[in-house]
């Protein structure tokens, strides 16, 4: 009985995984700067306007000149409400509704580009493209599917751009990523011994993928770009701990997990001396995360995990206004959809629905030199409904009620 439910609880934390690539603003985050959080991240791809283009395309970096450092932080507070509406966890106590499951994290960045020459451009940038936090309060009516859920991801992006002429430039970089995930959860409702015992599994890895862009300018006041970043496949390796003697301690685990590759095209359009209009559209292959093999440590498969994931889309529209030398107000608005089809396949580690962005932001320039952005933006998530249904982890069904707010500060320097 006992390796029935470690094997069960394994593959429950796989799937707590899959759930949590479920949002693209949450788990997959757009949030790797400041600057462009102003402009709902519309023109990302084309902008060029700082450091932080080593993240967004490689290109853009040839529109550079000498040294230049970017670093900024962005607050995230997502906030997801649970209501209960026919959950049951026989024979366990049905249980509260969990409190606020959003948590508040930090994304800090930094990024660092240098001139090489009329025609090369080198740079770096250290971010976390990836991330989540959700939790719940100890008793509430889906801890045996999740309590805790947290994610952490570590990327350093080394890039090279080459400027082929005056309306076209390439760029290329690479990405080392580092993962960590812990997932905990109540063991199975069968009975007072596993109902009381807390299942945690601590599981981590490093990969590598790849990026690449360009950018062309048709007219002086027109310009594209396009960038590309690949699927960063994951071999995750840790250990399940038990609290209680209930449930065998100290098992190895294993998750394999891709993370997936997109294509990013983006406009930006000036109209006179103070108006520039900006969008984007982006694409996001979450379907290479269909199925997910959960494995015990000797390497058999414990579960095949159909997630059954969506590709998904996203399109932003966006503009800067010049104010004066000195300061410029940036707006925009998104529409960001979710890969999960419908309450059949939500989970409760990241409840998730489409977002819909509203931004706005302002710079300030100091100097001819230097550069300080602040940004905010609003993400509305509409109500969802969840049925989330397994043998010996009871069944949560209710609705969600969800927003995210999102507050950064980015400064830039040229030298």
């Amino acid at each position: 009985m006992q390796k029935e439910v470690m094997a069960r609880a394994v593959a429950a934390v796989g799937l707590g995984l899959v759930a949590g690539a479920a949002q693209a603003s949450g788990f997959q985050l757009q949030e790797q700067n400041a600057s462009g959080l102003g402009n709902a991240y519309a023109g990302s791809a084309v902008v060029g306007e700082n450091a932080s283009t080593v993240y967004f395309n490689p290109a853009a970096m040839t529109r550079l000149e000498g040294s230049n450092v970017s670093t900024g932080l962005v607050l995230v507070k997502p906030s997801y409400k649970f209501k209960n509406d026919g959950s049951r966890n026989t024979p366990a106590y049905t249980g509260s509704d969990g409190g606020d499951a959003g948590s508040l994290f930090e994304l800090p960045n930094l990024y660092v580009t240098s001139q090489i020459d009329g025609k090369w451009v080198a740079g770096i940038g250290m971010n976390s493209p990836f991330g989540l936090h959700t939790e719940y309060s100890g008793d509430w009516v889906g801890r045996f599917q999740s309590k805790v859920f947290d994610i952490e991801t570590y990327n350093i992006n080394p890039s090279l751009a080459y400027k082929a002429n005056e309306k076209w430039s390439f760029g290329l970089g690479l990405n080392w990523q580092r993962m960590a995930a812990q997932y905990a959860r109540a063991a199975a409702t069968v009975n007072s011994a596993f109902q009381n015992t807390d299942i945690k599994l601590d599981v981590e890895g490093d990969a590598w993928g790849w990026n690449t862009g360009l950018t062309y300018k048709p007219s002086e006041s027109t310009d594209i770009g396009f960038a590309y970043r690949s699927r960063v496949i994951h071999h995750l390796k840790g250990t399940l701990f038990s609290s209680t003697p209930a449930v065998a301690a100290g098992s190895a685990a294993k998750v394999d997990m891709a993370l997936p590759d997109t294509f990013t095209l983006s406009v930006s359009q000036k109209l006179d001396e103070r108006w520039t209009m900006l969008g984007d559209i982006s694409r996001t292959n979450w379907s290479t995360l269909d199925k997910v093999l959960v494995k015990r440590g000797d390497n058999s498969v414990v579960q095949v995990l159909n997630a059954n994931f969506r590709d998904t889309w996203r399109v932003a529209l966006g503009g800067t206004c010049t104010l004066s030398d000195q300061w410029k107000w940036k707006y925009g608005v998104a529409y960001d959809q979710s890969p999960v089809r419908g309450e059949e396949e939500r989970r409760v580690s990241l409840p998730d629905n489409n977002g819909y962005w509203y931004s706005t932001g302002a710079q300030w320039n100091p100097t001819k030199q230097s550069a300080l952005d602040v940004g905010l933006t609003y993400i509305h998530i509409p109500k969802d409904r969840i049925h989330a249904s397994t043998s010996t982890q009871g069944i949560v069904e209710g609705t969600y009620k969800g927003h995210i707010i999102l507050l950064g500060v980015q400064y830039s320097a040229r030298f």
